[in-house]
């Protein structure tokens, strides 16, 4: 009985996490207001009934989904090589997140900040001051090692990041000038990194990207 009951366990988290993760991805190609439960879940063929099995309704399941969203580019965060430079650290993390966001429908960040404020703060809420950390620490690492000019504000700095990095991958206020991902990165967030690195971060961020240039 004990191993039936763990077999069906085993099978209820399966299934879950395959709801979670479909409806992520139809969250983030199609965005949130136009996709209802059915929708959601329509490639894995179940009905509305089993996804009320794991998820009281269509925004609890976009709850999850956002921690999922969130949880994963986290963990992309922390597997980052730690003996890798600072500077080019800072900016390998910005580029690997941009290349999962850019490609997201801004009709998925439309819908959370106009539809869903409360849930949109909630998760940043509990999101934002462990990334902050992590970056915050990062660009300590890299004043310590004299990549970064000693007198940069490192929450100033992540703030005017975040800034621009929302305009560009959010709001999509850069998309008229048609750039491939890498070459819109380099010429906005990348420019302000090499714009608070010292001579040396400068050497090693412009040998960095100039090698991800060849490679793109």
């Amino acid at each position: 009985m004990e191993n039936i009951c763990a077999i069906c366990i085993f099978h209820d988290e399966i299934m879950k996490n395959e709801i979670l993760q479909t409806s992520l991805q139809q969250f983030l190609k199609h965005g949130i207001r136009k996709m209802s439960v059915q929708k959601l879940v329509a490639p894995l063929g179940i009905s509305t009934k089993t996804v009320y099995k794991y998820f009281r309704n269509k925004e609890d399941l976009l709850e999850h989904g956002l921690q999922l969203f969130h949880a994963q580019q986290y963990e992309m965060l922390q597997n980052q090589l730690a003996n890798q430079h600072a500077a080019t650290l800072f900016f390998d993390i910005w580029y690997k997140s941009f290349e999962l966001e850019y490609k997201v429908n801004q009709a998925f960040f439309h819908d959370l900040h106009y539809y869903y404020p409360e849930l949109e703060k909630k998760i940043e809420g509990t999101v934002a001051k462990r990334f902050k950390l992590r970056f915050a620490g990062i660009v300590q690492k890299g004043i310590d090692e004299g990549a970064f000019q000693k007198t940069i504000h490192p929450e100033i700095t992540l703030e005017v990041i975040y800034v621009l990095y929302a305009a560009i991958v959010r709001e999509g206020r850069f998309k008229r000038f048609r750039m491939p991902a890498f070459d819109l990165l380099f010429n906005t967030i990348g420019k302000y990194i090499r714009g608070i690195c010292t001579e040396k971060g400068i050497s090693e961020l412009d040998a960095h990207m100039a090698k991800l240039q060849r490679s793109a």
